[in-house]
C-alpha cells in the first residue's frame, strides 16, 4: 500500500513539474505574457451538430488564425445550472472572451453581466441571450428557418393535394431557446390560415423521445387518418415523430419537416420517410465566431453587418442564410459543400436512392 501511494505521489509530482514547465515555456515563447484564452460553451449533445461539427470547426479555426491560443471547452448536456458553474470556472481561469451557446438565454444574463464586470467580451453564439448588452451575435436568420419549413409543408400538402383535407401537427423546439420562438413565429406566419392546425407542442430540450411522445398523443388525440402533415423544428424530433407514426402503423409516412440536415435525416429524405431539412452552413457559423473571438481577444473591435434588438439592446450580429433541402438538392447542397461524404450517406438500403439523385 505504502509503495503503491509513493508511486502515485511521484507521478503527481512529475505532472505538476511538467505542467510547470509547459507554462514556462508558453510565457517565454509570448515574451512573458500568458496566451489568450477563449472559452466556449455548447448547450446539450442530443442534437448531433454540436459535438460533430460547431465544437471541431470552431477549435480548428481558433488554431488556424492563433496558433498560441489557449481553448477551453464545455458541454452542459441541457443543464442550466451545469452551464453556469461551466462559465463561473472559465472566469476563474482567465478566459480573455466566452462564446456562449445558452442552455436558457432567457436566464443568462447575470452571467453575462459576471463577465462585463470581469471586462470579458461575450459573444452569443447560435441562440440570441436576451436582458443584457454584450458584444456579437453569431447564427442564422431563424424566423426564415420557420418560413422555409411552413412553406416546403405546404409545397407538399399542395402537391398530394391534402391541405384542405386533415390536419397537421406542429412540434416545435425548447421553450427555454429563444430560436424556438423565431422558428415557431415563422412557421406560423407562412402556415396561419392556410392549413388546420390539429396539435401544437413546444418540446423540452429539444427531445426525440418526448417528440414520439407528443406524436403519439396527437395520432390518439385527432385520428391516424386525419394527419396530412407534421412541422418538426428539427431532425432529431423528426426522427422522434416518424418513429410514432410507424409504430401507428401508418404504411406512408406523411410529408414532415426538419432542420440541421443530421445524416440520419438526410438518408430518410432520400428515401422518402422525411420531407426536407433546413440545412445550415454550421462551418461558416463556427468560423465567423472564432474570428470574431480571436479579433476580439487581440483587441480588434469588427463591426458586424446587422444589428438585432433583443429586448433590451441593439446586438451587433452576423446573421446567416439557411437553405430549404429536398431529396432533388442534396447532392448541389450538403454533399457538394462536403458536409457529408456520398459514402457515409450511400449506406444499405440508401444506395438506390443516392443512385436515383445522382450521388455517387
Amino acid at each position: 500500500m505504502r509503495a503503491r501511494r509513493f508511486a502515485a505521489l511521484a507521478a503527481t509530482a512529475v505532472v505538476l513539474v511538467s505542467a510547470c514547465g509547459t507554462a514556462d515555456d508558453s510565457d517565454a515563447a509570448s515574451g512573458g505574457k500568458e496566451a489568450p484564452t477563449i472559452a466556449l460553451f455548447l448547450p446539450e449533445s442530443k442534437t448531433t451538430r454540436y459535438e460533430a461539427f460547431d465544437r471541431p470547426l470552431f477549435e480548428a479555426k481558433v488554431k488556424a488564425l492563433c496558433a498560441e491560443c489557449k481553448l477551453l471547452y464545455s458541454n452542459a448536456d441541457q443543464d442550466a445550472a451545469k452551464q453556469q458553474q461551466q462559465v463561473e470556472a472559465a472566469l476563474t481561469q482567465g478566459a480573455d472572451v466566452l462564446v456562449l451557446d445558452a442552455v436558457d438565454a432567457g436566464a443568462v444574463a447575470p452571467l453575462v453581466n459576471q463577465a462585463k464586470r470581469a471586462k470579458v467580451p461575450v459573444i452569443a453564439y447560435d441562440r440570441l441571450i436576451s436582458g443584457i448588452d454584450y458584444d456579437y451575435y453569431v447564427s442564422f436568420n431563424n424566423v426564415r428557418v420557420g418560413e422555409m419549413q411552413g412553406q416546403a409543408l405546404l409545397d407538399a400538402l399542395g402537391k398530394a393535394g391534402t391541405a384542405a383535407k386533415g390536419q397537421i401537427v406542429m412540434i416545435n423546439g425548447s421553450p427555454t431557446d429563444p430560436s424556438s420562438a423565431d422558428y415557431k413565429a415563422g412557421a406560423h406566419h407562412v402556415l396561419d390560415g392556410k392549413v388546420t392546425i390539429g396539435r401544437e407542442f413546444d418540446t423540452p430540450d429539444w427531445s426525440p423521445d418526448k417528440a414520439q411522445q407528443e406524436m403519439e398523443q396527437s395520432i390518439t388525440a385527432l385520428g391516424r387518418d386525419s394527419i396530412v402533415g407534421v412541422l418538426s423544428a428539427n431532425d432529431g424530433m423528426a426522427g422522434g415523430a416518424i418513429a410514432a407514426m410507424k409504430r401507428a402503423g401508418y404504411a406512408t409516412v406523411p410529408p414532415i419537416t426538419g432542420q440541421d440536415a443530421e445524416l440520419a435525416a438526410v438518408q430518410r429524405i432520400l428515401t422518402g420517410e422525411q420531407y426536407m431539412t433546413i440545412y445550415l452552413d454550421i462551418r461558416t457559423e463556427a468560423e465567423q465566431a472564432a474570428q470574431l473571438a480571436v479579433g476580439t481577444v487581440r483587441g480588434e473591435k469588427p463591426s458586424a453587418p446587422a444589428k438585432v434588438d433583443n429586448g433590451t439592446a441593439q446586438i451587433p450580429a452576423y446573421l446567416l442564410d439557411p437553405i430549404p433541402v429536398t431529396a432533388d438538392r442534396i447532392k448541389d447542397t450538403i454533399v457538394k459543400d462536403g458536409f457529408y461524404k456520398p459514402a457515409d450517406i450511400c449506406t444499405g438500403a440508401v444506395k438506390a436512392a443516392c443512385a436515383r439523385q445522382g450521388i455517387r
